[in-house]
């Protein structure tokens, strides 16, 4: 049995493990999240599209694609027999193409970076909802991006001033009024719902260029995902702090 300091703060006392399921977890982000998640006591299950990658990883895994509607029904369907219940949502899964500025970019490629970066968040967790619902505490954490803040993109004085990257920041400002909408409907129920920016982190999709690692992005999504009763919901953070949606 685990000891009750590693578990999800509901479960303490309850002899009770937490599930999770992360999406895009075979790399970067994703993956390093479902690793500090089980090193806390948490049952994290790695979503993946490539099962030959997942069963690598050492984590149980299911089967999911986020563009694919019933194969994430089937992935809810998998996780409801296995475990009944689902106590942490992490919706990871993002692409990002370069378009730059908005005059080039197209309406082909926005609908692409959708269809992973939002509709397949709307997806999963109206898929994986009743599971949440079942949990003494459920937590979703939404893995958005500074580039997302209409605030701070507005600002002269800020780094993103003159980022015009359309498809993906606009899919991450779509996807922090996706995390609000969710947790406007759930505000009296036990789940909380947060939208994260891990920060500039070496991953694949920005072939390596960032300055964190993947360990180091993950940890403010993991804090949020093992949130506490008085933690916040409808929350756009990273390690500094709160961020201006």
């Amino acid at each position: 049995m685990e000891p009750a300091e590693r578990r999800h703060p509901a479960d303490r006392g309850r002899g009770m493990v937490s599930v999770a399921l992360v999406t895009g977890a075979t790399r970067g982000i994703g993956l390093a999240t479902a690793r500090l998640l089980t090193e806390r006591g948490v049952t994290a299950i790695a979503g993946a599209r490539d099962e030959a990658a997942a069963e690598r990883l050492g984590l149980p895994y299911v089967r999911l694609d986020v563009t694919d509607p019933a194969g994430v029904r089937a992935a809810a369907g998998w996780i409801e027999r296995e475990y009944g219940r689902l106590d942490i949502l992490v919706n990871n899964a993002g692409i990002l193409l370069p378009d730059g500025p908005p005059s080039q970019a197209t309406a082909e490629q926005a609908r692409h970076v959708y269809e992973t970066n939002v509709f397949g968040v709307i997806e999963v967790t109206n898929a994986m909802l009743p599971l949440l619902r079942r949990s003494p505490a459920g937590r979703v954490v939404n893995v958005s991006s500074e580039r997302g803040s209409i605030g701070r993109a507005l600002d002269r004085r800020h780094p993103l001033w003159p980022m015009l990257n359309l498809t993906y920041g606009s899919s991450k400002a779509a996807l922090n009024m996706i995390t609000v909408s969710y947790a406007k409907e759930l505000w009296d129920t036990p789940i909380k719902v947060n939208a994260v920016d891990p920060g500039w982190v070496k991953t694949d999709i920005n072939h390596g260029a960032g300055i964190k690692t993947p360990e180091e992005g993950a940890a403010p999504i993991v804090a949020m995902a093992l949130l506490g009763p008085d933690g916040p919901t409808a929350a756009f953070v990273q390690d500094e702090g709160f961020i201006p949606f």
